[in-house]
């Protein structure tokens, strides 16, 4: 009683605080686009260019209204207080070894950003190496790459500044700890392939001034640096100038006698890529194909004995498997089985102590097995239980390995593996401020429209009460062949203990059953990711875990996609919808950034019959003069992989057009990203999310 007591206040406060909204005015232009014959308006163009005045005084004005009506929430200060409890614990990862030096990482609770440490043994005293709080003032410079020399002297270390993609590297002298003055600048989607005292590494030309977060990026290539030199002689080692919009990226082998380059061209709407080889103890040397031109299948190197490679591929297998082949007759045809194409889709394939892990999800939920170089299978890794695994990563002499398991009611926690006995232990546990197994985790399975069979997990205190008035979170991602995996998230906590439940559904588009089921919800088929979605939301009414009033919509990047497609499709299922920096604008993505890479993934609108598909969905584009679910749209200034831009244009749209009493809001977080920038903005940003769900249910 007292729940529903709590959340008739906040509809109350709630009601008052929409009374008061007086959403800026946002200039319409007379502006449109035909695509093949179709003629289509834009007037919010404008709020594309993010570093004109006028779009800098909308955004000042949206947020002076979204964070006016949040203040006003009964229940944001509650939640913020109880996910900074929930969230101040020590998370410590899983440890990687260079020499005689143990590197992990660590956040003694409440760190804005975790701090790199090291330590001489499994024993030894730990020393910081880096801690990212200092290099700021506001905490919001990221690690997001430490990438050791194969004797461990030196370290290529990238940071990222307020939420961008864009990276800087450096380097430092591991035996003095010195930085040294080596910057290399305009680096993205890169990899670090260590090669002697030098390594490979990816970057684009410069951007204009002005245009960093926005403009698209081309011409992406491959660069050599020499410790202890300048960029500017750094060497070019490889650039495709008659295709702007591949990606490439190098890698090389444990004893560093080969490179790999990994060739994409998703901005043609191709899925897979292309891997060529270099011999880097050969002077002279040039690359040589292994699969020449990138198509719709993938491969990657495992590892390799000499001349002998492992490869990792969905050609002809589209749940993965294993082949070999010799680099002197490397051609596809003479490439011969390893382990072959099981039931389960593989997930990820590492090496430790000489034998391969295959991790497998069998209905989401992880499954490692063991083999040895010859394909031989050798035993299964036991596991805590139904959840989500990583790691087994390790040298062929190692004697041992970590890997770290959870899932949504269990803190990732970190194992040592004994590879000859088959065995581990608990190595490192996180003590938390409440207790597991208050909570429960069902997985169910519903009917989707066509009649395909999906996974949902439903997650909530022990104890619910099938009556239809559980305010429910339903989260989607739906895409990129990415799974929706069990995963814990300590905030979450703060919801289920109000009451509250969290739902996810395994939606077409991801890879929880394999290419197949990555295929069934891209591209032309995207409509069956919504209907996936639609039809998760349906069977949690019809079952009563919560009716249409207590439901909010939930996703992020294209799973905001996801969200705002929905909402436009069927508003009548959801009291609240949280898309957040969400893919909005389906006809123009691919004109900023990287948004080109999605081309494989969802079409083009350059392509006539791709065209009418995304036309059918965009969420801009299909916003009408109806009445919507409350809506919180969240982005942020920083974010240069799905740009602002789309969310302020929907914002935009959905304010002019709405016709509910419902709040249209749209909350631009500064000096973040495409995730949240630091630890303390994600609190926020949750506790927002969840005050403003909590406030706009059950009308």
């Amino acid at each position: 009683m007292k729940k529903y007591l709590i959340l008739l206040m906040g509809m109350l406060v709630n009601s008052a605080a929409w009374s008061q909204l007086n959403y800026p005015k946002t200039r319409q232009v007379d502006h449109a686009d035909t695509y093949h014959g179709v003629n289509v308006a834009d007037p919010f163009r404008w709020l594309e260019d993010d570093n004109s005045a006028e779009t800098k005084e909308w955004v000042k004005a949206q947020n002076k209204v979204s964070f006016g009506y949040l203040e006003t929430l009964p229940m944001r200060e509650t939640f913020k207080k109880r996910i900074e409890q929930l969230s101040d614990y020590e998370k410590i990862s899983a440890p990687f070894k260079r020499g005689d030096w143990f590197y992990f990482y660590k956040n003694s609770g409440l760190q804005n950003q975790s701090v790199l440490y090291r330590q001489k043994g499994l024993t030894g005293t730990p020393e910081e190496v880096l801690d990212p709080n200092k290099l700021s003032t506001d905490a919001t410079t990221r690690l997001t790459v430490f990438s050791l020399s194969k004797n461990g002297r030196y370290a290529c270390i990238g940071l990222s500044k307020g939420g961008s993609d864009w990276q800087i590297f450096g380097v430092r002298d591991m035996e003095t700890g010195q930085d040294l003055p080596d910057q290399l600048n305009w680096v993205k989607v890169s990899g670090v392939a260590w090669k002697g005292d030098g390594f490979y590494y990816s970057r684009y030309p410069a951007p204009a001034e002005g245009k960093e977060l926005s403009t698209k990026n081309e011409n992406h290539q491959v660069w050599f640096h020499q410790v202890g030199t300048p960029q500017s002689q750094d060497r070019l080692v490889y650039e495709d100038k008659r295709n702007p919009q591949r990606f490439h990226t190098m890698s090389t082998s444990d004893d560093e006698t080969l490179a790999y380059l990994t060739i994409s061209d998703r901005g043609k709407g191709l899925d897979g890529n292309a891997l060529w080889f270099i011999r880097t103890d050969v002077v002279g040397d040039v690359f040589r194909p292994i699969v020449r031109e990138p198509g719709a299948f993938h491969y990657s190197v495992v590892d390799n004995e000499g001349d002998r490679l492992i490869l990792e591929t969905n050609d002809g297998a589209p749940n993965g498997k294993l082949v070999e082949l010799s680099l002197a007759k490397p051609e596809k045809a003479n490439w011969k089985p390893l382990v072959a194409e099981r039931a389960e889709p593989l997930q990820a394939v590492t090496s430790a102590g000489h034998r391969l892990y295959l991790t497998y999800l069998k209905d989401v939920t992880s499954r490692t097995l063991i083999y040895n170089y010859n394909g031989v299978g050798i035993g299964t890794v036991k596991l805590p239980g139904l959840g989500n695994v990583s790691g087994f990563h390790g040298e062929k002499e190692d004697k041992y390995s970590f890997f770290t398991y959870s899932s949504f009611n269990f803190p990732p926690t970190v194992y040592k593996y004994e590879i000859a006995q088959n065995t581990s232990k608990i190595f490192q546990k996180p003590k938390l401020a409440f207790k597991p197994e208050d909570f429960q985790v069902i997985q169910k399975f519903y009917t989707s429209k066509d009649g395909t069979r999906v996974p949902m997990f439903i997650v909530s205190k022990k104890g619910m009460v099938l009556n239809g008035k559980n305010p429910t979170i339903l989260h989607g991602y739906g895409g990129f062949n990415i799974s929706s995996t069990p995963t814990f998230t300590a905030s979450l906590m703060a919801w289920l203990e109000k009451g509250g439940v969290y739902v996810l559904a395994n939606l077409r588009g991801g890879s929880e059953y394999g290419e197949k089921w990555h295929q069934a919800g891209m591209k032309l088929n995207k409509q069956n990711v919504f209907d996936d979605f639609i039809y998760a939301a349906k069977y949690l009414i019809k079952q009563k875990y919560t009716s249409a009033s207590y439901l909010a919509a939930s996703g992020r990047s294209n799973g905001g996609l996801l969200v705002g497609a929905v909402i436009n499709q069927h508003p009548e299922l959801f009291g609240v919808a949280l898309p957040g920096v969400g893919v909005m604008d389906m006809l123009r993505f691919q004109k900023f950034t990287i948004g080109w890479n999605w081309i494989a993934d969802y079409g083009s609108s350059d392509n006539a019959e791709e065209f009418k598909v995304l036309y059918s969905y965009s969420p801009l584009h299909n916003i009408q003069a109806k009445s919507y679910p409350a809506t919180l749209i969240t982005t942020a200034d920083h974010d240069d992989r799905v740009v602002p831009a789309h969310s302020f244009k929907y914002a935009a749209t959905l304010q002019a057009k709405n016709s509910s009493k419902n709040p249209m809001l749209i909350r631009i977080d500064t000096n973040s990203g495409h995730g949240s920038s630091n630890t303390a903005k994600l609190i926020e940003l949750t506790a927002d999310m969840y005050a403003f769900a909590w406030a706009n249910m059950g009308k």
